[in-house]
C-alpha cells in the first residue's frame, strides 16, 4: 500500500468572510485528482472553520491551525481538541515554526500537544524544520531528529500523523529547498523513524514538504520518492493551489 499524496493548505492569519467564500467557491469548482490519489485538507483560521466546513466540497477536509495541550478550562484565548472534535474538524496543525518561534513553543510542548490531540481522535499535521543558522552550521538532521524524537517519545501510534518538514528559512521567503535538499532530509527522517520507532512506521508515515511551494516548483518536488505531499502557505490562498493538488499525478504516474 503506497503512501497517499497529501496536500494541506495553511491559510495562516488571513481572510475575511467574503474572501473565504471566494476561495471555497474556487476549490469547489476545481477539477482535481480523485480521493484515492490525493488527500486535500485546508486550514482556515478558527473563526472561519464552521463556514468552510459547511460549504467546502465533501472530498476535501478542514484542519485547525492549533489546539491546546490539554482539556479546556481556564485558558483564555485557547481552543481545545475537544472543541474541534465537537465541530467535526478532523485535522489539526501542531508545532508550526511560526508558533515555535513567535510563541516559544518547545519541542516537548509540541510533543505533548500531538499526543493529546491524537488521544481525542484528531489527526495531526506535525511540523518540524531547521532555521537558516542551523542549516549553515550543518545541524539540519540533528535538529529535525530531535524535534521528531520529542513527538515519538509521547505517542505510540503514528497512523493519524502526517510529518511536515518545513525548513524555516524557506517559509514565505521565496527560497525553496531544492528537490534534492528536500529529498535528502525526508530520507534521513525516514531512517530515523526506522531506527527509533519501527520499519512499518517509517514506510507508512507520510512526510510532506512545506516552504514556498508554488505552482511552478510543485511537480519537480512531488517527483521525489520520499516526498509525500505538501503543506502550502501563501499559495493555498491563490488559484495555483489547484496546480499543487494536481501535482499528485506525478506520484500516480511514477
Amino acid at each position: 500500500m503506497g503512501r497517499k499524496f497529501f496536500v494541506g493548505g495553511n491559510w495562516k492569519c488571513n481572510g475575511s468572510t467574503e474572501e473565504v467564500k471566494k476561495i471555497v467557491a474556487s476549490l469547489n469548482a476545481a477539477q482535481v485528482p480523485s480521493q484515492d490519489v490525493v488527500e486535500v485538507v485546508v486550514s482556515p483560521p478558527y473563526v472561519f472553520l464552521p463556514l468552510v466546513k459547511e460549504f467546502l466540497r465533501p472530498d476535501f477536509h478542514v484542519a485547525a491551525q492549533n489546539c491546546w495541550v490539554k482539556k479546556g478550562g481556564a485558558y483564555t484565548g485557547e481552543v481545545s481538541a475537544e472543541m474541534l472534535v465537537d465541530l467535526s474538524v478532523p485535522w489539526v496543525i501542531l508545532g508550526h515554526s511560526e508558533r515555535r518561534a513567535l510563541l516559544n513553543e518547545s519541542s516537548e510542548f509540541v510533543g505533548d500537544k500531538v499526543a493529546y490531540a491524537l488521544s481525542k481522535g484528531l489527526k495531526v499535521i506535525a511540523c518540524i524544520g531547521e532555521t537558516l543558522e542551523q542549516r549553515e552550521a550543518g545541524t539540519t538532521v540533528d535538529v529535525v531528529a530531535a524535534q521528531t524524537k520529542a513527538i515519538a517519545e509521547k505517542i505510540s501510534d503514528w497512523t493519524n500523523v502526517v510529518l511536515a518538514y518545513e525548513p524555516v528559512w524557506a517559509i514565505g521567503t521565496g527560497k525553496v529547498a531544492s528537490p534534492a535538499q528536500a529529498q535528502e532530509v525526508h530520507v534521513e527522517l525516514r531512517k530515523w523513524l526506522k531506527a527509533n520507532v519501527s520499519a512499518d512506521v517509517a514506510a507508512s508515515t507520510r512526510i510532506i514538504y512545506g516552504g514556498s511551494v508554488n505552482g511552478g516548483n510543485c511537480k519537480e518536488l512531488a517527483s521525489q520518492p520520499d516526498l509525500d505531499g505538501f503543506l502550502v502557505g501563501g499559495a493555498s490562498l491563490k488559484p495555483e493551489f489547484i496546480d499543487i493538488i494536481k501535482s499528485a499525478e506525478m506520484k500516480k504516474n511514477a
